[in-house]
């Protein structure tokens, strides 16, 4: 039986290479691999500040902290994401106010998230679901109009654009995800990425301890008290190649998500989301709209092709609609459709199109 991954992380010869190069220096800590790392996405994206973290979860919390965000505040974030969205919120004590999702880009409702302002809202934590950028023209309204700080859950959009300018230097705060399913990943991981210096000086010193400026070589100062997520060298290494091949990983993404939109616009029982205007889609993931979709999934699955829900509707978990700390605000019709009718299909650089069309040959079999 043909078996296709949902996806596969593009490690190169080269990657080995550096990660052994890592090995034989002796230095696996944070080090000036992921200083160079660093410097690499910061470069890429045009910001002021990137600073390597031990995941994404990590870094949402940290961003979080950095604005001072505390008990008694509230941060609104939308409902269709994964947990980790809202469970760096409630790390830090404050409230997490879930508003509902567009149906046809499945990017936050402006519309609901705006209803859901009130004066204790400190934070907008929306996310730029799949590598489908924000619509930072409502963002930016919203935000000047109430005084709110955006911080982007950009988990999967490294290389999404909005109106030509790249997702991480949007934001107040953007905070990217190197996990295995992404397509530029460090094993686990995350990137923290702002153009305030003041927020990025805090960062850097809470991830280490607190650990401020040093008075010589031998002592340093402990100003706040902090903890230890830093990124070893070991893992940046892993991505400070892919990063010189991320034009080229782009193109190929686009490439195969423009062979599936071709293959499947015309089949009526597919619903394709729709891209956010003046957006770039970095195709994090590739996904459609079906009707019973856990069947077939369940189907191609035992074809070897290994498809996966997009992602989970917040309010029908207990962790979330029975915790007194979290409000569920309104309805949530937009983000129930997406959970229970999207299907990602295989993404990764090494896909051909003899896979694509097998993919799609037998998902239309039975859909049809």
């Amino acid at each position: 039986m043909k078996k296709i991954p949902l996806i596969k992380p593009y490690i190169t010869d080269a990657v080995k290479a550096r990660v052994c190069d890592v090995l034989d220096s002796g230095f696996l800590t944070e080090g000036p691999v992921t200083r160079e790392f660093e410097d690499k996405v910061k470069q890429y994206i045009g910001c002021d500040h990137a600073l390597a973290v031990t995941s994404c979860t990590t870094g949402l919390e940290i961003a979080l902290r950095s604005i001072g965000i505390q008990a008694g505040d509230e941060v609104i974030i939308p409902d269709y994401t994964y947990p980790a969205t809202a469970d760096a919120i409630a790390i830090v004590g404050a409230k997490t106010i879930i508003v509902d999702v567009d149906p046809d880009t499945m990017n936050i409702d402006y519309r609901a998230l705006e209803k859901a302002i009130t004066p204790q809202t400190k934070a907008i934590l929306p996310v730029s679901i799949f590598g489908n950028p924000l619509d930072y023209s409502r963002l930016n309204q919203i935000k000047q109009k109430y005084e709110l700080i955006i911080i982007e859950d950009a988990a999967c959009s490294i290389g999404a654009r909005y109106q030509g300018e790249p997702v991480g230097n949007l934001a107040d705060i953007s905070v990217f995800s190197l996990h295995p399913r992404k397509f530029i990943t460090t094993g686990e991981g995350g990137m923290i990425t702002t153009n305030n210096s003041q927020w990025a000086d805090w960062i850097l010193s809470y991830k280490h301890f607190g650990m401020g400026t040093k008075d010589s070589r031998l002592t340093a100062n402990f100003e706040r008290i902090g903890t230890n997520s830093k990124m070893s060298d070991l893992l940046a290494a892993v991505a400070l190649v892919q990063m010189d091949n991320i034009d080229d990983m782009l193109s190929r993404r686009r490439e195969l998500a423009e062979n599936y939109i071709e293959l499947l616009k015309d089949d009526p029982n597919v619903q394709l989301p729709l891209i956010t205007p003046d957006g770039q889609h970095s195709y994090q993931s590739f996904c459609v709209f079906i009707k019973k979709r856990n069947a077939v999934m369940e189907k191609l699955r035992n074809q070897g092709i290994e498809v996966q829900i997009g992602t989970y509707a917040l309010h029908m978990h207990k962790a979330f609609h029975a915790n007194s700390n979290c409000r569920i605000q309104f309805d949530m019709p937009g983000s129930r459709f997406a959970f229970h009718h999207c299907l990602v299909l295989p993404l990764y650089h090494d896909l051909t199109f003899d896979e694509q069309n097998y993919i799609v040959h037998q998902l239309k079999k039975e859909i049809s």
